[in-house]
């Protein structure tokens, strides 16, 4: 129930307007978002590689309202590229297809998203190609499929194992050695589409995950879920799947314990670290995520 208020909540335009333009913000959520301009993310960056964790960089927005804006995506994300090459940084971006004009001209996305992967390309990294809500599930699997066709390795698709199609899209990536980041699902879906309760989602998370170690390229685990993180340790071991094979990723803020021990057991680390002023849909979908969050925000908000 809390997770569903919360999600609904997150799609609250004039709730978001409020908060994003409260005085208080920016300290209620600099735990899990770098900050608002590039040098903050690219700052974070440089302090986990020196905590030897690899980073995914963020610019916040999705559903941008015009192609201008679509296009104003574009170049701040390579932007980003840039900088992240001139700091020498082992990292990627993640974009989400919505915020380079996907709801307005598939063909203009197409274009915007290529000139980045181009750009990450020439840097020897990649772009990982976030999943939305499953109203853009297969237009973004689509699209990711044809960015592997025209520029192959330079592309990580997203699946979310809420979803009932999503041991299908593995097998279907994977087919086409396309690496996979594997989440849980941070979105308000129907039960016509997606598993409701948690134990449903958490058993499926577990069996695409051992799917994806044993016939994924590069697959990305995602989870801040103790049972799971372990379970996963324990498969790795048990058969024995060399750690250069895969990679672990959280978000930034969230599970540092366990991000610490990770990385202390040799197992490669990617934090997924937003920046920019759009931030409160992505920060209410990770209260919603995880209760200790809330418990997190509030102990804050009576220490103000």
């Amino acid at each position: 129930m809390l997770r569903r208020m919360l999600l609904y909540l997150s799609e609250r335009g004039w709730l978001r307007r409020w908060i994003e333009n409260s005085s208080v913000s920016r300290r209620l959520t600099s735990r899990f978002i770098a900050g608002q301009t590039l040098d903050d993310g690219i700052q974070v960056l440089q302090n986990l590689l020196n905590e030897r964790i690899l980073g995914t960089l963020d610019c916040l927005g999705e559903n941008v309202a015009s192609l201008a804006d679509a296009a104003r995506s574009r170049d701040s994300y390579l932007a980003a590229l840039t900088e992240i090459d001139r700091a020498k940084l082992s990292a990627t971006v993640s974009i989400k297809l919505t915020q380079f004009g996907l709801d307005f001209s598939e063909s203009a996305c197409r274009e915007n998203v290529i000139a980045l992967i181009q750009r990450a390309k020439s840097m020897n990294t990649r772009v990982e190609v976030d999943m939305e809500s499953s109203a853009h599930t297969e237009r973004t699997l689509q699209f990711v499929s044809g960015f592997q066709d025209l520029l192959p390795g330079h592309v990580r698709a997203v699946i979310q194992a809420y979803l009932y199609r999503s041991e299908a899209d593995i097998r279907m990536l994977s087919e086409r050695s396309i690496p996979i980041r594997l989440c849980k699902g941070a979105y308000r879906e129907p039960a016509s589409v997606a598993f409701t309760r948690k134990s449903d989602v958490d058993a499926n998370y577990v069996r695409l995950m051992k799917l994806l170690l044993a016939q994924g390229v590069y697959p990305a685990v995602a989870s801040h879920d103790e049972a799971i993180v372990r379970e996963a340790v324990r498969h790795i071991r048990e058969h024995n799947i060399p750690a250069d094979r895969f990679e672990f990723q959280m978000l930034y803020g969230i599970r540092r314990d366990l991000q610490r021990e990770l990385v202390s057991q040799g197992f490669r680390l990617r934090l997924y670290v937003p920046y920019g002023d759009a931030w409160y849909p992505y920060f209410m979908r990770r209260l919603a995520e995880r209760p200790a969050n809330l418990l997190f925000l509030a102990r804050n908000l009576v220490r103000s």
